[in-house]
């Protein structure tokens, strides 16, 4: 598997673990906001991390973290995926799994195995636009798919869609109504993150966060990431 980084530990990437991510190189995607352009054009490809060193890493780390987040660029894209996580699991941690769900059959085959423990899909735009804000052409059956095998799966996962200034408020709001039609039970969206050399057009999608939980309510598990402590007491005292 082609490894383009290895983050040693977070708090932040697996909901309620303490993890180490793997970065995996290549991409079928041009998302406008991605914040790891080393890791989709390949022309910006460092070295690949060998892979027995990522695993000599990891046993080093038995009980010092819980899983691993393997994420990218895209992972399915990868030949040795599921070797990989198998290798992972048998040291005794949990994976999860981050897609752009543009390959539902590889993904179906990894949920069949049951080798992912969390599964979070990247849901970009409404599907009418999706070619736009992915950056090239989008089979978006083939997203429907993947979120359809995610949330039968029976297996713990979340959607989530980062909000920039390439959508808009209604763009949320339809994406809430197709995701609510393919049975999804747990969503998130998560406030663009300007970064260094980032496009100047780019910037956070402007919303009224209250408004926003209150779109969302519909779903079991839901949130607002990345924004400010005084959004979410105010959500947590208007509920």
């Amino acid at each position: 598997m082609r490894t383009g980084g290895l983050h040693k530990f977070s708090l932040i990437d697996y909901p309620g673990k303490i993890s180490a991510v793997v970065f995996t190189q290549g991409c079928n995607f041009r998302c406008p906001y991605c914040h790891n352009p080393g890791l989709v054009y390949p022309a910006m490809f460092s070295s690949p991390v060998p892979e027995q060193d990522v695993l000599s890493f990891l046993s080093r780390r038995k009980g010092l973290i819980d899983g691993v987040v393997i994420t990218g660029g895209e992972p399915l894209l990868l030949q040795g995926l599921a070797e990989f996580i198998r290798a992972v699991k048998d040291m005794g941690f949990v994976v999860k799994l981050d897609t752009n769900g543009s390959r539902p059959a590889a993904l179906e085959e990894l949920l069949k195995a049951r080798l992912p423990d969390y599964i979070a899909v990247d849901y970009k735009a409404p599907l009418r636009i999706y070619h736009r804000v992915a950056g090239t052409g989008v089979d978006t059956g083939a997203i429907i798919s993947s979120v359809n095998a995610v949330t039968g799966s029976g297996i713990p996962y979340e959607i989530r869609t980062t909000l920039f200034s390439g959508l808009g408020r209604e763009d949320i709001s339809e994406m809430i109504m197709e995701l609510q039609l393919m049975k999804t039970e747990n969503y998130f969206l998560q406030a663009f993150k300007p970064y260094a050399d980032c496009r100047e057009d780019l910037a956070p999608l402007e919303v009224n966060a209250e408004h926003l939980y209150k779109s969302l309510c519909g779903f079991s598990r839901y949130g607002i990431r990345n924004i400010s402590k005084e959004e979410q007491y105010h959500h947590v005292c208007h509920r």
